[in-house]
């Protein structure tokens, strides 16, 4: 298959459209045929089994993955393996922000078709008072099975855990953690529909996604803000003026309040509450906005000066800005069953797709 570099892309729903046809260049077995395949389902479920069936994709024994990325002189390790799908109402699997319909219906037609996880959903745990890191540590003494180039300058290597007793030691580690949905909200979803479509006994494979899973105190896990353009509305007064961008981001750091600009004018507006994208909706999006729908009215981006930009240009009327949000808070907010508004978190950087898949055969267990 030649460089691994060329097979994997960054996950389904951050690749512009008009990148699609570069990914595809890359390799003829590059995964943008099979997670981004249009409304082709079908196609990409045959270009899968025709990878297995020609020894492009080879099986692996029942395995874990410990996958490491750097970026920007830093260090993240995430363990990739098979978790357990639980509806949210077990308070297991914690999601924190809402999702729409439509990818949704996208990503189960892909997984009817394919009855394959393509891509690792992303989750969270606090994993301080466990074995985890120490576990993860000991895997990673050995030569990397791949090692890969990434977008962005990052560099992603991983390693393959064989080993049943590190799985037992893994899973009992989990056995009592809850873990934050950090990125797939709808394909957690999806996959929730999908495996009771499927069936299969408890510990099928069709009962279980692939996840890649992060401890929130790895020193590389980055949370990025995601930046809100209101395309309509009424001025807000009343906040701390600021002579810059850069130094209203500044003025955000460690305090419960949001930025603002409109008019060429920046301003720090302080808010009430915790988590300042929730109080940042609850306070002033939706009192600007009354009863219409946020998602109707809003532009979302996390380069700020983008955000600038914009209300400049015309394409809305005033911008808000967030500092990177408080991941405890997050998960707080979770474990107390409450949701954050759409867009409240990016984490960075993406795992790539395309290193790991997981065949969802409810004859198969685990």
């Amino acid at each position: 298959m030649g460089d691994q570099t060329a097979v994997v892309a960054p996950p389904y729903d951050v690749i512009p459209e008009t990148d699609l046809a570069r990914y595809r260049s890359r390799s003829p077995y590059n995964v943008i045929r099979l997670i981004r395949p249009g409304t082709d389902y079908e196609g990409a479920s045959e270009i899968f089994e025709a990878w297995v069936r020609d020894g492009i994709l080879e099986p692996d024994p029942p395995s874990m993955y410990v996958h490491e990325v750097t970026f920007g002189g830093r260090r993240r390790r995430d363990l990739i393996a098979a978790l357990r799908l639980q509806a949210y109402e077990d308070r297991v699997v914690l999601p924190h922000e809402r999702t729409h319909r439509g990818p949704k219906e996208d990503r189960l037609a892909l997984l009817r078709a394919t009855n394959v996880s393509l891509e690792p959903l992303w989750f969270v745990y606090e994993g301080r008072l466990t074995e985890l890191a120490p576990i993860l540590e000991r895997s990673v003494t050995g030569a990397p099975a791949v090692v890969l180039d990434g977008p962005e300058g990052t560099e992603h290597r991983l390693w393959v855990i064989s080993d049943p007793a590190i799985h037992a030691a893994v899973h009992g580690a989990f056995e009592t953690l809850p873990v934050l949905i950090a990125d797939g909200h709808h394909r957690y979803e999806t996959a929730l529909v999908h495996s009771e479509e499927v069936g299969g006994a408890a510990d099928a494979a069709s009962r279980f996604t692939l996840a890649l899973l992060t401890d929130l105190d790895d020193p590389g896990l980055e949370v990025l803000p995601t930046h809100r353009v209101l395309k309509a509305g009424i001025a807000v007064t009343g906040g701390e003026e600021m002579p810059s961008l850069e130094a209203t981001l500044e003025a955000l750091r460690h305090r419960v309040a949001a930025g603002t600009y409109r008019d060429h004018r920046f301003q720090v507006l302080s808010l009430e509450g915790e988590v300042p994208v929730v109080e940042l909706h609850e306070q002033v999006i939706d009192n600007i906005l009354g009863k219409r729908s946020p998602e109707e009215f809003l532009l979302y981006t996390r380069d700020p000066a983008e955000a600038v930009r914009w209300v400049d240009e015309g394409l809305g009327a005033s911008a808000f800005f967030l500092a990177p949000p408080n991941l405890r808070q997050v998960l707080k907010l979770a474990q107390e069953g409450k949701t954050l508004p759409q867009k409240s978190t990016y984490f960075h950087p993406k795992p790539p797709s395309g290193m790991v898949f997981h065949r969802l055969d409810p004859g198969r267990r685990l």
